[in-house]
């Protein structure tokens, strides 16, 4: 590890996990599962925690919805013991791309390369 990512471990939170959180899961953390984006989710031995360390950026809709659903108690078993079924509709989860450069633009978006021309809109000169 650079002494530059040791740094910013130290003193900022968003980048990666804190070395108090290292201590606390090597200490505390039983391994409960990972999921397809390499996050790997841990709970403590009596499970009054449960927590995950992020493979990459922190942000939270990077966690799929049965992992979601298990961190929040939403049910007692992870996926990794009782996976969801999933309906033929459902469309593969998704993170929130927002403030990203792949974030969607619609047409005429000054975030576009080219925004479409607007027909929507005339300027009004004096006569």
């Amino acid at each position: 590890m650079s002494l530059k990512t040791k740094i910013l471990r130290a003193l900022t939170w968003w980048n990666g996990q804190t070395f108090n959180t290292q201590f606390f899961t090597w200490r505390h953390g039983e391994k409960v599962g990972e999921d397809e984006q390499g996050n790997v989710y841990y709970r403590n031995s009596d499970d009054t925690k449960r927590w995950v360390i992020y493979n990459g950026e922190i942000e939270g809709s990077r966690i799929a919805p049965e992992w979601h659903g298990w961190l929040h108690r939403t049910w007692d078993q992870p996926p990794t013991q009782a996976p969801l079924r999933r309906q033929s509709w459902e469309k593969p989860h998704l993170p929130n791309l927002t403030g990203t450069p792949q974030a969607y633009a619609p047409a005429g978006s000054i975030l576009r390369g080219e925004p479409a021309p607007r027909s929507d809109y005339e300027a009004w000169s004096p006569e």
